[in-house]
């Protein structure tokens, strides 16, 4: 049964629905303009008033780094992780394709973010986060490959792979060169392939 909006769960409820409303229009804004939306264009995006905004967030800078929180935490979600155990075509198919539909879906908000990181301290923590992020899914997608390495050289490589798979170098790709969604998966898997070493043997 619902709860009655008068009541102090239903009263938060709504409250967190407002929340989540406001977020999906900071986001919206920000893959259509390269620059951090005013609180009256989010308010006339979500539909409410500016007071409303400032009813839940503290101020712009509150309401960019919950957003920003918001936005991981949905493309955490739809980046699932899968065939973590596959042979080495379908690691490499799988991880890439799917980190490729993030950077389709996210790289907007990734550009507006990295833009301003120099305004708020906290955004390039959270850059940093999301960058040790992407390197611990590579550590578990390509463990086999990895584990064979020297811990330096193990190093070096991540850090060559995290750079190639960045939001910029899909930009590019798609922008600048023109491919296709696929073609630029096959780049990726084919540039992965070769820089990781041999996938040793299976145990018996």
């Amino acid at each position: 049964m619902a709860l009655p909006s008068s009541s102090p769960d239903g009263r938060r409820l709504r409250s967190e629905r407002t929340k989540q409303t406001i977020m999906d229009a900071y986001i919206d804004l920000l893959r259509e303009t390269p620059e951090i939306p005013t609180a009256a264009q989010i308010a006339a995006r979500a539909g409410i008033s500016t007071r409303s905004i400032f009813e839940r967030f503290v101020d712009l800078k509150g309401l960019s780094l919950a957003t920003l929180d918001y936005a991981f935490t949905l493309g955490e979600a739809q980046a699932v992780v899968r065939n973590v155990d596959g042979d080495r075509p379908t690691r490499l198919r799988s991880h890439v394709e799917t980190r490729a539909q993030t950077c389709e879906r996210w790289l907007p908000v990734w550009r507006v973010v990295v833009a301003n990181q120099g305004k708020l301290d906290e955004l390039r923590d959270r850059i940093r986060f999301i960058r040790q992020a992407i390197v611990k899914r590579m550590e578990l997608m390509y463990r086999a490959e990895l584990g064979a390495l020297p811990t330096e050289e193990r190093r070096d490589l991540l850090i060559a792979l995290e750079s190639l798979i960045d939001f910029e170098s899909w930009g590019r790709m798609r922008e600048v060169h023109g491919l296709s969604f696929d073609e630029a998966c096959s780049v990726w898997i084919r540039m992965i392939d070769r820089m990781l070493p041999p996938t040793p043997p299976a145990r018996p």
